[in-house]
């Protein structure tokens, strides 16, 4: 019979001790450090930021600010409050939802007007410019004065009139062909981003009603179950509230919501000159 040999199957006295002695004698590596040594490098980015107060006496200006992208989130609104939180507690914004549904943080960056809650964070080299709305009185830093805007909205009688003697007890149907044509219309946040990019409305905001507020005027214009088309058309019947529009269409190009002003005007002015 053939045995193994002893030499392969069991260790000698000294190499077990030697082996005993090296793992009581080897440094050990700390946990810390070798989570810290697995931790990615730091993502810094740089936001410049319009800045003014009401209360001093100084001129607005650009302050830099830099964070790091590994401990934000992933849209510029999560810069803005990482900032605020944890940098400077003094800028100023409006912010509410954080998906897109209440227009509050309407803002210009990099040129663009939209919704931060919406707009991506760019490239880490890149440095992101951040504006109040252009073309509109500031309150403080990103902060607009939207009071204008608001009466303009207010003057289209945004809600729906219904016949005199209408029961309003119950809802009002509507067919599902008539619905449809809401649709595109009913979505827009109010937020301004497309009329604060019209020229038109640079140059005319005190006669020219806008491209936000003349969608929200065809929406109430195109809903089947409204009784007031004809006071409607009357109202906005004159050289400035809607004719000012020349299809820039900037208005279309800039809405965060994907929304069509330009075609909700051209098709006010379509019913304007059938009327006629």
């Amino acid at each position: 019979l053939a045995f193994p040999s002893t030499q392969q199957s069991i260790p000698s006295q000294t190499a077990m001790a030697a082996a005993t002695l090296l793992h009581r004698v080897a440094p050990r590596t700390p946990r810390a450090a070798r989570v810290l040594s697995t931790a990615a490098s730091p993502a810094l980015k740089k936001f410049s930021i319009y800045r003014w107060n009401p209360d001093t006496n100084e001129r607005p200006r650009m302050q830099d600010y830099e964070i790091d992208l590994n401990e934000c989130g992933p849209m510029v609104l999560d810069a803005l409050i990482k900032i605020k939180n944890e940098e400077d507690p003094t800028l100023t914004f409006r912010r509410s939802c954080r998906e897109g549904i209440c227009g509050s943080c309407s803002m210009n960056i990099n040129g663009t007007n939209t919704l931060a809650c919406l707009c991506k964070i760019s490239d880490v080299k890149e440095t992101t410019k951040i504006y109040p709305l252009p073309h509109m009185y500031v309150l403080k830093d990103l902060v607009p004065d939207m009071s204008h805007f608001y009466e303009q909205h207010k003057s289209v009688k945004p809600f729906l009139v219904v016949e005199e003697g209408a029961d309003t007890s119950k809802e009002l149907y509507q067919s599902k062909e008539d619905r449809a044509k809401l649709d595109g219309l009913y979505e827009c946040v109010l937020c301004a981003c497309c009329t604060t990019s019209c020229p038109s409305y640079w140059w005319n905001a005190d006669k020219y009603l806008g491209p936000a507020v003349l969608l929200q005027s065809y929406r109430w214009l195109a809903d089947s179950r409204d009784a007031s088309k004809e006071e409607r058309l009357k109202f906005l019947d004159d050289a400035f509230k809607v004719y000012r529009c020349h299809t820039i269409m900037n208005c279309s190009k800039t809405c965060p919501k994907h929304l069509n002003p330009g075609k909700a005007i051209a098709q006010i002015k379509l019913e304007m000159s059938a009327k006629h």
